[in-house]
């Protein structure tokens, strides 16, 4: 058995909600967040075995595939993703920072990931929809070259689903913007 994630994401809260219900109701899966984010729409991400996540987030997307806006299953998700969603991550030093911002969550999501395991990084933060207009972002600290990197592969992997907006790298960030953003 292997621990995956996965979500869904529709265009309207009381679809959002009757697929999560679906979801939990498919198979033997846990809610780690459930809930509106902006504009109105709403999402649902789930843990539990891999097979039994596929088989919830395929038969809530399959109810609903009209009003669905996204949707994703990672198998192994990266560590870090648990703290970053809920704004608990412990930094100790931020040598750079990465922030990438996409349209959607599933995408970020995934994105977030995808950049963790491609280098040496810290995921210190994914922002999901909540006070942004629908859109999300990221950010991750580590070494100027694995930022570089995991950066540069989230980008391609959200612009793959259109989904990418706008991305920067900062090289050892002054200490004023580390306390700002912490």
């Amino acid at each position: 058995m292997s621990k995956a994630i996965g979500m869904i994401e529709f265009k309207n809260i009381p679809t959002g909600i009757t697929a999560a219900d679906l979801m939990v109701k498919t198979a033997d899966v846990d809610i780690v967040e459930a809930q509106t984010v902006c504009p109105g729409k709403y999402i649902a991400i789930i843990t539990g075995d891999l097979s039994a996540v596929k088989s919830a987030v395929e038969a809530a997307s399959t109810a609903y595939e009209s009003d669905l806006i996204d949707n994703f299953v990672l198998g192994n998700p990266h560590e870090s993703l648990f703290p970053a969603i809920y704004g608990a991550s412990q930094v100790e030093a931020v040598d750079s920072l990465g922030i990438l911002e996409t349209f959607d969550v599933a995408s970020l999501i995934e994105a977030a990931d995808a950049a963790a395991k491609t280098a040496i990084v810290d995921v210190i933060e994914l922002r999901l929809a909540k006070g942004l207009c629908g859109k999300s972002f990221m950010m991750i600290t580590g070494e100027v070259s694995a930022v570089t990197a995991a950066i540069e592969k989230a980008k391609m992997l959200a612009g793959e689903k259109g989904m990418y907006l706008d991305s920067s790298v900062i090289a050892h960030p002054d200490e004023k913007i580390i306390r700002t953003i912490l």
